[in-house]
Order: C-alpha cells, then structure tokens, then sequence
C-alpha cells in the first residue's frame, strides 16, 4: 500500500502527537507518585493511623463534590467544593475544631499551602505566572472554630488531590487531638 506525501506528513504528524502525550501522562504519572510518596512519609512520621487503614478520597457522582471522610470511623467530616478557580472545603455542622488545633496550622496551612505558595512566589518573580494567579489560602471561622476553608488559584489538578488527600488526614488528626 502507497501513501501519498501528504497522508506521511499527516502520518508523522499523528506520532508526534501520540509521543507527546504519552510524555505528558509520563510527568503527571511521576508528579502523582512523588506526592503519594510524601503523604506515605509524613503518615509514618506522624501517624499511628496505618496508611492502609486510611479511606482514600472518592469523588461522588458530581466531580466538583468531595466528600471528605475521617480515617478512623468514616464518617463525613467536612465537603470539598472544587471550581475551576477555588477548592472550598465546607465542614459539618456537627464537626467544631478550633484553628490552633494541631496541626492544622503547622502542617496544613504552613507546610502543604505554604510551600505551594513559595513555588507560586518563584513563578511570579520569575514571570511564568501573574502575582494574581499565586495560590492563596482563607479560613473562615465562627468564633475560635474552623467553617470553611478557601484556597484560590490552585491552578493544577494535582494539587487538587494534594489538598484534598492532606485536608482529610489533616482534619482527621486534629479531630483525634481534640478528644485527648
């Protein structure tokens, strides 16, 4: 079978596409398991919780509704709302934790949002993203206690999992640091 010039032009065109994407898959695939890799160690190093034991975050029917589940009893401590444009993470009306419970602040806010935020930084100063375009973190309380949590701008879908995966083990633990 002969093909014409044009139909190997489009040929090679087709290859090209099929390589870059599985290159893509390839990095998100690498990405993916460098962020299981660190959930992995941080629950070693601060968990008696076996990771195994842990419910994985399942999205519902809604891709834009996460429900997050608490590791221990699996009941559903809090929702997350995912936009285009913001992860809202909404708790239960019956789950009341003040922000200074750990380790929400250390962990959640300075290690996981925080770090995020520098590589942000790095982008902006740099000129790959607009300073608007930074991540940005808001806790919305009622009195001492968490409401809701609001994270603009996370830009990636990776992180999306990040956040989610870190908000349940986060919320998890600070509900066990609250009944000690």
């Amino acid at each position: 079978m002969e093909f014409s010039e044009e139909q190997m032009r489009d040929i090679l065109g087709l290859r090209d596409q099929i390589s870059e994407q599985i290159e893509k898959h390839k990095e998100e695939i690498e990405n993916l398991e460098k962020n299981l890799g660190v959930l992995n160690l941080i629950l070693k190093q601060g968990s008696f919780t076996k990771a195994s034991t842990i419910s994985p975050v399942k999205a519902t029917k809604s891709d834009s509704l996460i429900p997050i589940i608490r590791s221990g009893d699996g009941s559903v401590i809090a929702n997350a709302y995912v936009t285009p444009e913001q992860v809202s993470i909404i708790l239960e009306d019956d789950v009341v934790l003040p922000a200074d419970t750990p380790p929400f602040q250390s962990f959640f806010i300075d290690r996981i949002i925080g770090e995020m935020k520098r590589k942000d930084d790095i982008d902006a100063e740099n000129g790959r993203i607009q300073k608007e375009s930074v991540i940005d973190c808001i806790v919305n309380k009622t009195g001492a206690n968490i409401r809701e949590i609001i994270i603009k701008n996370y830009r990636q879908k990776e992180r999306v999992n990040e956040i989610i995966n870190t908000a349940t083990w986060s919320l998890s633990k600070m509900i066990d640091n609250s009944k000690k």
